[in-house]
């Protein structure tokens, strides 16, 4: 599976002279957090929630301050012709949360922990579910309605 199958798209980007203000606006309305500094099609930089509150707002910046003055300028990322596989190493070996999808030079999108995370749990209950139904001898869903005669625990 490549990482294009499980990466957010698109990705949420700013110029460098996006104030901090507006990078948290946008990063609100948008629920994500972080964004991808980009310029000319460039990607330049990332900068997260984290960045925002610690070098930003936490080390004396202004709400006015642009946002490459506290982007981290160095970033990892994964080619959009990646295997999810080169992605999860990637994660283990980087320590970073997020990682820029990148087609060539152009941001093709985002991929993160929580979307690994959802395509694991995916897989586990694609696997879990035939396995319910052959302990369970019941189809996979919510349990019947119908109640066995003499059942006092629900008081039939």
């Amino acid at each position: 599976m490549k990482v294009t199958e499980v990466m957010s798209a698109p990705a949420v980007c700013v110029p460098p002279g996006t104030t901090l203000a507006e990078a948290a606006r946008l990063m609100d309305r948008e629920g994500v957090g972080s964004v991808l500094v980009v310029e000319d099609g460039a990607l330049r930089g990332i900068v997260t929630d984290r960045d925002l509150a610690l070098r930003g707002l936490g080390g004396g910046a202004v709400r006015d301050s642009r946002v490459e003055t506290v982007m981290s300028p160095r970033v990892v990322a994964v080619d959009a012709a990646d295997d999810v596989h080169a992605a999860y190493r990637t994660f283990r070996r980087s320590g970073v949360r997020r990682l820029p999808v990148l087609d060539g030079d152009r941001v093709a999108g985002m991929l993160t922990v929580d979307d690994l995370l959802l395509d694991v749990f995916q897989r586990l209950a694609d696997l879990l579910g035939p396995v319910a139904w052959s302990i369970l001898e019941e189809p996979p869903g919510p349990p019947s309605a119908v109640v066995p005669p003499g059942d006092t625990a629900t008081g039939g």
